[in-house]
């Protein structure tokens, strides 16, 4: 029998190792891919499907109308009209710097201005969300971008409400404006997003909550590109409250019309509620550029005016208040009980105290002066004698307590609280002690006291209403506020108001008289600078050196009454810059005077 080889017996070699770990390493890549096809598809199918849904769907915030603001008879103050901004969607924007580039060609603004803007966006807003690149733009320009940003994709025409001031001048400093939220609102209300208008000014920004409205929510469906194919809303915007103001539109018509072509401030009262029926400065600027976007050119031209529309000069400017202050003095007097309102002095003109002379408005003086005739004639050596006699202490006491010194409470941003000096208050400023001299100035409103147009009408309120300081509102529907009384017995305030009254009838008010209605006024020429002892004509001094004139009135005709105080800077002497104004606004308040209407003139 023939013996086999060993290589006959190995004719089928056993595999080798390295193949048999290849097979294995396919088996288990392909039982990987398996597994992981497997959680994709069945595991985790819904969930993917959910997300490329998504992928499709996007939410777009839907901007609220503000509230409406209407004057008290409901005339149209502040409205919504459609506005068109340009917004961008980065994440579908093929070339970021050819797309900025063709919205800078088409709106003129910088490149730089609008990728900046850009850059600013990327932190502040979402995946998929629309950053505002030009919150308004012109309608002529709408249809030239319409038609072309199918080859941009990323840019999308946002319509939006945009604020409009119908009567634009006349109330910017009472409604204010709107404008785009800055850096600190946006991080202070989660509410804004980039480009979101917010009021900056005025009521606006004081009520801003309850004028502002809640955004709504719609789900957009889109292509691979970004164009939209279908939308449906999912929460509905809530306009913001729209509110009523106390301002009479006629009124507020007459007397900016009154105070045109000066700067100064008018304001009209209702003394029994506090209700504001009328606030004018002059000059005045038109907020509608601010809600519309103000150019670079527009602020500055604003903000180097020489008169410098945008400040309120009825809350934000503070005047020395002149004789108008003089009823405050002799109120003073008579609380403190140091005043006989039938004693005389006797003024010749001037008054010396120490080395220094004080002179009297009036060369030659008024003669033997009492309360009334010191009142009446806006007697200055009178008042002398008066502030000599009662001090800084007791005045700044009693006018903290008549409301200056501090801001009214009226509903509106950035006003002053004017200056009642005290001795602390000199030391602290000037480092220096109180002087004897300085009391005499204070009497007669010279020398560091201020106040603003608001604050003496609230005070003449108080004198004609029985006493009570209210707040100044501009709300129609708001509650009067009491915030204080004068202190002033019944008699004697009677007795300030029968001053007021003789001075309308024989005294340097007159030009406000009429033979229908009872008025009493007080006029104040607050000097700016000391110009020596002889007096000038107005015409004949510098401008910024006239003299600031003041009228501070109420009238009374049947069952309405009114506050009226009128202050024009540098108008010269009150009662012949601010008393006629003064006395178009009776007329306007009160119909022409009867003695006209019947034809027996006026």
């Amino acid at each position: 029998m023939p013996i086999r080889s060993e290589s006959s017996q190995d004719s089928h070699p056993a595999p080798k190792l390295g193949l048999i770990l290849i097979q294995v390493l396919i088996l288990a890549l392909f039982f990987a891919f398996g597994l992981r096809f497997w959680y994709l598809q069945v595991h985790k199918g819904e969930d993917f499907e959910a997300k490329a849904r998504q992928n499709q769907l996007r939410e777009e915030e839907v901007y609220a109308p503000r509230g409406r603001i209407l004057d008290r008879s409901g005339e149209l103050l502040a409205v919504n009209q459609p506005a068109y901004a340009l917004a961008i969607v980065r994440e579908d924007v093929e070339d970021e710097e050819a797309t900025l580039r063709k919205v800078a060609e088409w709106t003129s603004i910088p490149y730089e201005q609008l990728s900046e803007r850009l850059e600013a966006g990327r932190k502040k807003i979402k995946p998929f969300d629309r950053l505002i690149l030009v919150p308004d733009i012109e309608f002529e320009l709408l249809s030239l971008i319409e038609s072309n940003k199918v080859y941009w994709p990323g840019l999308e025409i946002v319509i939006r409400p945009r604020r409009v001031y119908r009567q634009g001048p006349l109330l910017a400093h009472v409604l204010g404006y709107v404008a785009e939220a800055n850096e600190k609102e946006l991080k202070e209300r989660p509410e804004l997003s980039m480009g979101d208008m917010v009021g900056k000014q005025g009521l606006e920004y004081m009520i801003e909550d309850t004028l502002r409205g809640d955004k709504g929510l719609k789900r957009v469906e889109v292509d691979a590109t970004g164009r939209r194919l279908k939308e449906f809303m999912i929460e509905q915007p809530v306009a913001g409250q729209s509110v009523a103001l106390s301002i009479d539109l006629p009124l507020q018509e007459k007397a900016f019309s009154l105070l045109e072509g000066q700067a100064g401030g008018i304001v009209v009262l209702d003394p029994d509620t506090g209700k504001v029926l009328s606030l004018v400065t002059q000059p005045s600027y038109d907020n509608n550029a601010f809600a519309a976007g103000l150019t670079k050119t527009q602020w500055n031209a604003l903000r180097s005016h020489p008169r410098n529309p945008l400040q309120n000069r009825v809350i934000q400017s503070v005047y020395p208040p002149g004789s108008v202050w003089k009823l405050l003095v002799a109120g003073c007097a008579l609380h403190e009980g140091m005043l006989d309102p039938k004693a005389t002095t006797f003024c010749s003109g001037s008054y010396r105290l120490g080395r220094r002379v004080f002179r009297c408005w009036k060369k030659g003086g008024h003669g033997h002066v009492d309360l009334m005739k010191g009142l009446v004639d806006s007697c200055d050596v009178y008042f002398y004698q008066l502030g000599e006699r009662l001090g800084v202490d007791r005045i700044s006491e009693y006018a903290f307590a008549c409301g200056f010194g501090n801001p009214t409470g009226i509903a509106l941003p950035h006003e002053k609280g004017g200056l009642v000096p005290t001795r602390a208050w000199k030391r602290e400023r000037f480092n220096e002690p109180w002087h004897g001299g300085e009391n005499l100035n204070l009497a007669i409103g010279q020398g560091f006291t201020l106040a603003h147009p608001l604050q003496v009408a609230r005070f003449v309120a108080a004198l004609l209403n029985g006493g009570v300081l209210y707040r100044p509102s501009l709300l129609l529907d708001e509650e009067p506020e009491a915030q204080g009384e004068i202190p002033l017995s019944e008699a004697h305030r009677k007795l300030i108001l029968e001053s007021m009254i003789k001075t309308v009838e024989d005294g340097t008010a007159r030009r406000i008289k009429r033979p229908d209605a009872v008025l009493g006024g007080k006029t104040g020429t607050a000097q700016v600078v000391r110009l020596g002892t002889e007096r000038l004509d107005a015409e004949d001094i510098p401008y910024k050196h006239r003299d600031h004139a003041w009228m501070a009135s109420w009238g009374q005709k049947g069952d309405q009454r009114y506050v009226v105080v009128c202050m024009v800077e540098h108008g010269g002497g009150g009662g012949s810059t601010a008393g006629p104004i003064v006395r178009e606004i009776f007329r306007h308040l009160f119909g022409e005077p009867e003695e006209k209407v019947a034809g027996s003139g006026n």
